[in-house]
C-alpha cells in the first residue's frame, strides 16, 4: 500500500490513546474482540452477533462510516483502496461519558439483573472518551484525503440499524459461566485501568507534559470511582491519591526529595481548598504540569550521587557556606574529586553554578522587591555587597542598581 507509514501512524496516535484498531475482513470479523469481549461475557445471543456482523460487511468503497451501537459506543470503520477486501475499525470510544442513570436505562433495556451493573460501569469505565471537537477526528478525515486523493473523492456517512436498536435482548446468564466469565473479565479491565495508568506515570517520569496529559484526557469520569455521596469530596480524595502518584513518578524521574516536597505540601493545601468538581478537575490537570516541569528542571538521573548531594545543597540554602571545600567536607571527600567530578557531569565548575544560582535569586529579589542591595546580597549568601556587585555586573552585564531601574522602566 502506498499509505502503509500513514496507515501506521494513524493507528499509533490512537494507541497513545487506548482506542483501539483493528484490520479485518468481511469474512474474518474479530467480532469477540471489537467491544473488548463485553458482549461475549454477557453473551446476547448469535442474533445480537449477526446483526453487527452484517453492518461490518456492509462497506462502501470511498466511505468513512460512523456507527454507534446500543450501548452509545462509537466507531469508524472503511474499506482500505488497493486492497481485497480489507477494512479498518477504530473504536470503541464515547463522545459523551453516560452518567449513573443513563447506566441504569442501558441495563433495564439489556434487560440485565442489578447484580451485573458494577460489570456494565466498568464496561463504560474502560471506554475512552473522545469529545466531538477532538483533533483526533481531524486526523481521520486527512487520512481519507491522503488514501482516496482528496476531500471530494470520499464521504462520511452515519450508519444506524432501526431494527436492532428497537430489539428485545434477553441475555443467556448462566451462574457457571457468568462466574468463569467474570471473574476473566474482571482482570482483563482491572490490568488494563493499570497499564493505562502506569503509562501516563511513566510520562510524568520523563517529564513529557503532553504525552501525561493526552493520557488523563482519555480517562473519562466515571474511572473515578463514587465512594462517597459528596462528589466534591470525593474527587479531592483521588486529588490526593494523585499527588502522591505522582510524587512517587517525580522521584522516580530523578528528583530529589527535596524540591518534591515543597510541590507536594503545596498542593495537600490546595486540594483542601477545591469548592468544585471543575475546580477538581483543573488542579489535576495542573498537578501533571508542576510534576512534569519538576522533572525537566530538577532531575538528576544522570548525575552521580556526590553531585546529587552537593547540588541538592546548594539549592536548598544559597546562605549557607558553599565553598568547594564546605560541600567536599560535608560529603567526606577531597576538594578536588568533588570538583573534577562536578565540572564533568555539570559542564560547569562548582563556583559557577552557585553563583549561578546566587545571580537568579538577586535578580528575581531586585525585580519584585524594594530590599535594599545589602540586604539582598545577604539572602544570596554574598555578606560582601562589593563582590556580589562583581559577581552579578560579571554575570548580568550591569550593576544591580542598573538592573533594578531596567526592570522598573
Amino acid at each position: 500500500m502506498f499509505y502503509d507509514a500513514e496507515l501506521q501512524f494513524l493507528r499509533n496516535v490512537f494507541k497513545k490513546c487506548h482506542v483501539q484498531t483493528l484490520l479485518f475482513s468481511s469474512d474474518n470479523i474479530p467480532y469477540d474482540r471489537i467491544d473488548k469481549g463485553f458482549r461475549k461475557f454477557m453473551d446476547f445471543g448469535t442474533d445480537f452477533e449477526e446483526a453487527h456482523k452484517k453492518i461490518l460487511s456492509s462497506l462502501e468503497q470511498n466511505t468513512i462510516f460512523e456507527y454507534k451501537d446500543v450501548f452509545s459506543c462509537s466507531y469508524m470503520f472503511m474499506l482500505l483502496p488497493e486492497e481485497d477486501d480489507l477494512a479498518l475499525l477504530i473504536g470503541p470510544y464515547i463522545l459523551e461519558v453516560p452518567t449513573r442513570k443513563q447506566i441504569l436505562e442501558h441495563a433495564e433495556k439489556m434487560n440485565l439483573p442489578p447484580s451485573m451493573l458494577g460489570d456494565l460501569e466498568s464496561f463504560y469505565q474502560s471506554i475512552p472518551h473522545i469529545p466531538q471537537n477532538s483533533h483526533l477526528f481531524a486526523l481521520v478525515d486527512s487520512f481519507g484525503e491522503l488514501i482516496w486523493n482528496g476531500s471530494e473523492n470520499f464521504r462520511f456517512k452515519e450508519l444506524k440499524d432501526e431494527k436492532l436498536e428497537q430489539a428485545s435482548f434477553a441475555p443467556n446468564i448462566k451462574k457457571d459461566k457468568v462466574d468463569t466469565e467474570k471473574s476473566a473479565w474482571n482482570v482483563q479491565m482491572i490490568e488494563t485501568r493499570y497499564d493505562f495508568e502506569n503509562e501516563m506515570l511513566n510520562a510524568v517520569t520523563q517529564g513529557q507534559y503532553q504525552k501525561a496529559v493526552l493520557f488523563l484526557s482519555n480517562i473519562n469520569s466515571l474511572s473515578f470511582e463514587k465512594r462517597l455521596a459528596d462528589p466534591v469530596r470525593n474527587l479531592k480524595n483521588y486529588c490526593i491519591i494523585t499527588n502522591t502518584l505522582l510524587r512517587k513518578a517525580a522521584q522516580n524521574g530523578g528528583v530529589h526529595p527535596f524540591y518534591i516536597d515543597r510541590v507536594s505540601s503545596d498542593f495537600a493545601m490546595k486540594i483542601e481548598q477545591i469548592n468544585s468538581t471543575a475546580a477538581a478537575h483543573e488542579l489535576m490537570y495542573d498537578m501533571f504540569r508542576v510534576y512534569c516541569r519538576l522533572v525537566r528542571k530538577h532531575t538528576m538521573k544522570h548525575y552521580s550521587p556526590p553531585v546529587q548531594r552537593a547540588i541538592t545543597t546548594i539549592d536548598s540554602d544559597l546562605t549557607a557556606n558553599l565553598t568547594l571545600n564546605s560541600l567536599a567536607s560535608m560529603q567526606n571527600l577531597s576538594p578536588s574529586y568533588l570538583s573534577a567530578l562536578f565540572s564533568q557531569e555539570t559542564g560547569q565548575t562548582l563556583t559557577e553554578y552557585v553563583n549561578q544560582k546566587r545571580v537568579k535569586l538577586a535578580m528575581r529579589l531586585l525585580a519584585t522587591t524594594k530590599l535594599q542591595i545589602q540586604t539582598i546580597a545577604q539572602h544570596c549568601g554574598i555578606l560582601d555587597v562589593h563582590y556580589f556587585s562583581k559577581v552579578f555586573k560579571k554575570a548580568v552585564g550591569m550593576t544591580p542598581k542598573q538592573y533594578r531601574e531596567s526592570q522598573q522602566k
